[in-house]
């Protein structure tokens, strides 16, 4: 039977995406952001302002991969777990986001054009203000996610999902420690490692499929 332009496609798309490829990529934004951790200054001063906010421009591009790797794991479902999974990647992404813009680049920035010697203004104790609380619900969404995720990982793949308990602990420490070193970097460490390797589990079980 001749091959339609659908099945084509299909079969192109799980060439280029391998279970490798679809695990390195998935794990990446994860594993970058725990390198960046290792770089994040404990606080933020005269000294290291530059090195706060610059740290947050690329930040910004990889927070929300986090999240949009973890709802890829749910590429073409449409169950309720899916649903809410996503859903909580999405709100993770957005709110996620919104701390490193605020608190990273925006309060970095104001801090790094400060006259020498200058104490914090009232200012940036605003946007700390706004950004921390909009971090904790992008957080909150996040252990959600990979609690939904880890959760469905075990009832589908049983004993090979184990793995995916790593997510919990990973979320966990971000939730607590932000990506500072060590424990919220190697927190989102985790994240990017667990969601990699069920990345690369579905991929190879769907290239194993008839």
């Amino acid at each position: 039977m001749a091959t339609t332009t659908r099945d084509a496609g299909v079969q192109t798309t799980e060439r280029w995406a391998g279970p490798v490829t679809a695990g390195v990529l998935s794990a990446l934004p994860g594993l970058v952001l725990m390198a960046a951790g290792y770089f994040h200054p404990e606080s933020l001063n005269e000294m290291t302002a530059h090195r706060w906010w610059t740290l947050h421009v690329p930040g910004m591009l990889v927070f929300p991969l986090v999240g949009l790797a973890l709802a890829w794991l749910f590429k073409g479902r449409r169950d309720p777990v899916a649903v809410l999974a996503v859903l909580a990647t999405f709100v993770y992404a957005i709110f996620y986001n919104a701390l490193d813009i605020l608190s990273g680049i925006g309060a970095g920035w104001v801090t790094s054009r400060l006259p020498s010697g200058a104490s914090r203004p009232d200012e940036v104790r605003s946007i700390f203000a706004l950004g921390t609380p909009l971090g904790e619900i992008g957080s909150w969404a996040l252990l959600v996610a990979t609690l939904l995720v880890a959760g469905d990982a075990l009832l589908r793949h049983r004993l090979a999902g184990l793995p995916a308990l790593l997510l919990l602990p990973g979320a966990w420490l971000v939730h607590t420690d932000h990506i500072y070193w060590p424990g919220g970097a190697l927190g989102m460490g985790l994240v990017g490692l667990a969601t990699g390797y069920l990345a690369w589990l579905g991929r190879r079980e769907l290239s194993q499929t008839p």
